[in-house]
């Protein structure tokens, strides 16, 4: 039975990877017939309606949250967690993927566990070896060569950009102070529970900003193939992915979990030249590489990091 479920935790954690990976591609085309603001939003109003019968059933199976009450300064850390984690990181993240292409976007993906990597050394008291500061350099200069590589104009027409490139590296800045953020909900209060209130409070925060700012969003002129992507990218990309990850990191060693992080980038960046037309100059493939064999060390290695509480 555990051999099994070791299996099936895998197997979780590889399909969460996958469906991380069609994200972008999944927004691209979403993006063809409406603002950022608009896109995002209908992303998490479909995943919070993924999320609300899985706290429905928890609720009532009493494993919601462990007994401890929630406390005045949790709520607030939640509330700005979740602030920074899906307005603010989710706009930035496809605002700058509206001014790159997929595949730039998906390998900037990849430098996520580094950051992590570097994150838990500065504000969490862990150490980074050598091997560790090598793949954090090995990263970084990778990143360089993506974006200030050629950008070459794909198929579809997609140009990459400095700005769009650059947009989503702030994105995951900002996504490890939301980890980080969590860390301290988590012992008290479990990953679901925490995951599953920052979603539905994030997405309340990004309803109020998005219609104040882009007004409501588009219902009538929006085609079919524009909301199957969207349903995909919220049911599928966020509510699903977070099920099957924490599910499946119960089940199996961390260190070895954080390896199918790595699909998210490699497959993104694979659809994009596939089915959009994406172009990768000599310069991004060579930073696409740096990139992936960086994350796959730190992940393979075993390096500790919050892999419950991750959120593409």
């Amino acid at each position: 039975m555990n051999r099994k479920l070791s299996w099936l935790g895998y197997g979780a954690c590889a399909l969460a990877g996958c469906l991380w990976g069609t994200g972008f591609y999944f927004g691209k085309l979403a993006l063809r017939e409406m603002s950022v603001g608009h896109m995002v939003l209908y992303r998490f109003l479909f995943a919070s309606l993924g999320i609300i019968p899985l706290l429905w059933k928890l609720r009532h199976a009493g494993g919601l949250a462990k007994p401890a009450p929630w406390t005045r300064n949790e709520i607030v850390t939640l509330l700005a967690a979740a602030a920074l984690g899906i307005p603010i990181q989710f706009l930035l993240q496809f605002a700058g993927l509206a001014r790159t292409t997929v595949s730039h976007a998906s390998l900037m993906v990849g430098t996520l566990p580094v950051l992590l990597a570097l994150g838990a050394t500065l504000f969490a008291g862990e150490r980074l070896d050598r091997v560790g500061w090598l793949a954090l350099t090995g990263s970084t200069i990778g990143a360089s060569l993506i974006v200030l590589g050629g950008h070459e104009a794909g198929a579809a027409g997609a140009v990459p950009s400095l700005a769009g490139d650059l947009l989503v590296v702030c994105s995951l800045i900002i996504s490890l102070a939301w980890i980080l953020m969590n860390r301290s909900l988590i012992p008290a209060h479990g990953p679901l529970a925490v995951t599953a209130f920052g979603i539905l409070s994030g997405t309340l925060m990004l309803c109020v900003w998005v219609v104040a700012v882009d007004g409501p969003p588009p219902v009538a002129t929006v085609s079919l193939t524009a909301w199957l992507a969207l349903a995909a990218s919220g049911i599928l990309c966020t509510a699903a992915t977070t099920l099957l990850w924490n599910w499946g990191i119960h089940h199996v060693p961390a260190s070895r979990a954080g390896v199918f992080l790595n699909i998210e980038p490699a497959l993104g960046s694979w659809l994009g030249v596939q089915l959009l037309g994406d172009k990768l100059g000599p310069f991004a493939w060579v930073g696409g590489c740096l990139i992936l064999a960086a994350a796959v060390t730190l992940t393979a290695r075993g390096h500790k990091f919050d892999a419950e509480v991750l959120l593409e």
